[in-house]
């Protein structure tokens, strides 16, 4: 049985739904606050949620992020009374099923609900029938999650992926990840480097050429896009492509056909594209410097990759995970981590990504001679003088709660509403510091989860970054 939560706090609309949906054998709970509704939902399984935006306790938009961090991940369907386009657009990019007026008939209500549920269904019988073999990608971060849906439903279509995200974060190992789980996946993978392909040799690499072709053509050569033929062909970076060679690669992306030097005919191939960018190639056909058209053609699924700053979360199980990549059990030779060498990394801001941790753990291990524990001593000198840079601003800056001259109004406010001041300007301190990452938050502050959220929805400031 599919269950249904309702958060709203029109009695008649929860009465009205809820007669509705339990006809069609749903279970259904009702609740008026987004506390009531959040507790029921991390107390129990719930399938589908019909959420409000304004509720007397917070804003249901805001608490989506939270809500997508349940095991079940369940589908929202926002409903609302006010025409918002803002709204609509923060529901949608949050993942939410759908977005409905209050005035709709609840026959709307209804379709949704199907529709959701049908929806659902099919994902839980695609996830029975494969599971994804990503044995290098690490992480439990919601953001990274949602990269390994889009991840599993690409392997099972040949549709262009385009994969976006900063220099280190990974887009190689997530583009393997895809061809590994394709039916292609026995076929070859292979890598076009657009930014390091000389201007003069970028056809006759792409597309091969024959003997005699031009002066040092020795010989009959396969381009890399044929070599791709039946696997999967990786463009990464590919922003880095001249204009005259993106005209070119748009019609072999249209026609799989293309022409290689020195032959008169036409040579088919099929291959699965994936390209990768650290750039916006949104600004980019803006300013004229990427085709529009081969941007729509190259982008049938977004996969947008967090930044490890965004995802300090997983920090630590990635942190312990290349610790033990330096490990060799058969020499003995072994490192453990300290408290004080992971609170080191996750303060640390990472503008290098997982790239840059994979060197500086790299680097502690070397510099930790023959085994032992991990200090932070053992760190890189960029990383620990940016984290000693760090304890000295806070050092320098005022007490939390700035007052006029540090003279504190005795007469208009209690000790209960400088303590409530002094907690609000800690938690939006914190949560500004690790980037709304609420694990992180929970293990610096020593808050657990539940607490962390408790205040973040009493200070209306619910902002996590899963």
């Amino acid at each position: 049985m599919y269950k249904i939560l309702i958060i709203d706090d029109n009695t008649d609309l929860c009465n009205m739904l809820s007669d509705t949906f339990s006809k069609k054998e749903f279970e259904v709970n009702a609740y008026q606050t987004l506390a009531q509704g959040l507790n029921h939902l991390f107390s129990n399984e719930v399938d589908v949620i019909f959420l409000d935006v304004k509720l007397p306790d917070g804003n249901g938009l805001e608490a989506i992020q939270e809500i997508n961090t349940h095991p079940s991940r369940p589908e929202v369907i926002v409903i609302t009374g006010y025409g918002d386009q803002g709204g609509a657009d923060l529901a949608i990019k949050s993942g939410v099923w759908d977005y409905l007026p209050k005035g709709g008939s609840y026959k709307d209500f209804e379709r949704s609900l199907d529709n959701a549920i049908e929806y659902r269904h099919q994902k839980k019988k695609a996830n029975q029938i494969k599971k994804l073999e990503v044995p290098h990608i690490i992480g439990e971060n919601q953001q990274v999650k949602e990269c390994l849906e889009k991840i599993f439903k690409a392997s099972r279509t040949d549709v262009p992926v385009l994969i976006s995200g900063e220099t280190g974060t990974g887009k190689e190992l997530f583009a393997k990840a895809i061809h590994q789980n394709s039916p292609g996946k026995e076929k070859n993978f292979i890598i076009v480097d657009c930014a390091a392909l000389p201007e003069n040799l970028a056809e006759s690499i792409l597309f091969g050429h024959t003997k005699g072709s031009f002066t040092s053509a020795n010989s009959d050569k396969h381009g890399l896009i044929q070599l791709a033929d039946k696997g999967t062909l990786f463009l990464d970076e590919v922003g880095e492509l001249s204009l005259p060679l993106q005209k070119k690669f748009l019609r072999v992306l249209q026609e799989k056909r293309f022409r290689p030097i020195g032959l008169k005919e036409e040579v088919s191939c099929n291959f699965r594209l994936v390209s990768a960018t650290h750039r916006n190639l949104k600004d980019m056909v803006k300013n004229k410097d990427f085709r529009e058209d081969l941007y729509f053609r190259i982008n049938a699924i977004k996969i947008d990759i967090p930044p490890l700053k965004k995802r300090k979360s997983d920090l630590p199980i990635l942190a312990r995970h290349f610790i033990q990549r330096n490990c060799n059990p058969e020499t003995g030779l072994k490192y453990e981590e300290t408290p004080e060498f992971m609170k080191a990394l996750l303060v640390y801001n990472w503008p290098g990504n997982v790239r840059e941790l994979i060197s500086a753990v790299n680097y502690a291990c070397a510099d930790c001679y023959g085994g032992g524990k991990l200090y932070a001593r053992h760190l890189p000198d960029h990383i620990r003088q940016f984290n000693i840079n760090i304890k000295l601003k806070q050092k320098k800056e005022p007490a939390l709660l700035s007052l006029s001259q540090g003279s504190i109004p005795f007469q208009e406010m209690s000790l209960k509403m400088f303590l409530t001041a002094q907690k609000k300007k800690y938690i939006t301190q914190l949560m500004s510091f690790v980037d709304g990452d609420v694990k992180t938050a929970c293990e610096l502050s020593g808050l657990s989860k539940g607490h962390l959220y408790s205040l973040l929805r009493q200070y209306k400031s619910l902002k996590p970054n899963q």
